[in-house]
């Protein structure tokens, strides 16, 4: 679909937040309503991930103007892993530009797992989007630099501008990662024999490893997302990691395949552009407003965090998050009768 709108003036209404104190008190609550509940299981197929407390839950709502709102185990440190697809995209978006990654990566929702083989077979080997695993492959192999080493530090660097500090390796999660990734390896020759990616697939996988085992938190992850809700700039460094319409770019994507072949539900549901990842973690972003992170093991049989969905949603409603949820408007002063356009 090819739509020119670039000589539109771009109009944005951000809305507003409630009050500090009012968003502790609603962070505060969603964490309490939900901290023991006890379904879903913690991921077992990265071994590492098998052994985390099942019991950890942090919540963070990070404010596009730098305010920051936690609660329980919102300075945990996790591994990113699927999150790091959505920043990760929008670094290449930067570098590549909206038509070149849309091309190579897509944008289409497959409505198959996550990891699926079949779905890049019965698509001519495209990888159809950059939120499964081999879109997230193909967008990482687009990251700038000449060796695998360049790419990997401009990954953790890029990564690190979003969450407002310098975020490092887990090594224990990467090297568990890399004993167990064999069909990661396979999905990306499958993209090279159908000439989607120009680098060595296995170097493409590694990098990819890597960037998935990144330590963050809660709170690193609301930042990210709010770095997103507030046009590329960082809430508490002020500086700008990526342009306003990559933001949008990223956006969009996540509304549409950021939860897998759950994201209509997710999106009708809650209403909010949302990533998950196998350890635990979510991050859900309101445009012009700000962003929510959250941290807990157990998931659900789609991969997400049964604790997260169930904060994230509590939140949307209660701080009047969801992207499409509006009220009647009552002007000021209406019109007289006698001054209004008639009907034809």
């Amino acid at each position: 679909m090819d739509l020119d709108v670039t000589d539109v003036e771009q109009q944005v209404s951000t809305g507003v937040l409630p009050g500090a104190s009012r968003i502790d008190e609603l962070v505060d609550d969603a964490h309490a309503r939900y901290r023991d509940l006890e379904d879903g299981r913690v991921a077992d197929y990265i071994p590492v991930l098998a052994g985390v407390d099942p019991r950890l839950f942090g919540l963070c709502v990070a404010e596009v103007g730098g305010g920051l709102h936690g609660a329980g185990d919102a300075g945990v440190e996790f591994s990113v892993q699927s999150i790091s697809k959505a920043f990760v995209y929008a670094l290449v978006c930067e570098a590549a530009g909206h038509e070149g990654v849309r091309d190579r990566v897509g944008v289409n929702n497959t409505g198959l797992p996550f990891n699926s083989v079949m779905a890049v077979e019965l698509n001519d080997g495209h990888p159809m989007n950059p939120m499964v695993n081999a879109g997230a492959i193909a967008t990482t192999a687009l990251v700038p630099g000449t060796t695998p080493a360049e790419q990997w530090e401009n990954v953790r660097t890029g990564l690190s501008r979003f969450a407002g500090r310098q975020l490092e390796l887990d090594g224990e999660v990467y090297r568990s990662e890399s004993e167990t990734n064999a069909r990661n390896k396979a999905i990306a020759r499958l993209l090279q024999s159908y000439g989607r990616i120009d680098v060595d697939p296995l170097d493409a996988v590694d990098v990819y490893t890597r960037q998935c085992a990144l330590r963050v938190s809660a709170q690193d992850l609301a930042v990210m997302g709010a770095t997103l809700a507030d046009g590329g700039v960082n809430p508490l460094t002020g500086e700008r990691v990526v342009s306003a319409q990559v933001c949008r770019d990223t956006l969009a994507v996540l509304a549409s395949t950021g939860m897998y072949e759950r994201s209509g539900e997710w999106l009708f549901e809650i209403g909010l552009p949302a990533k998950s990842g196998v350890a635990g973690g979510i991050v859900a972003v309101a445009p012009g407003k700000g962003a929510i992170g959250t941290f807990s093991p157990p998931l659900d049989p789609a991969g997400n965090s049964v604790r997260g969905q169930r904060a994230v949603a509590h939140l949307s409603r209660s701080l009047g998050l969801n992207v499409f949820a509006s009220s009647v408007h009552v002007p000021e002063r209406a019109e007289p009768l006698e001054r209004q356009v008639p009907l034809a």
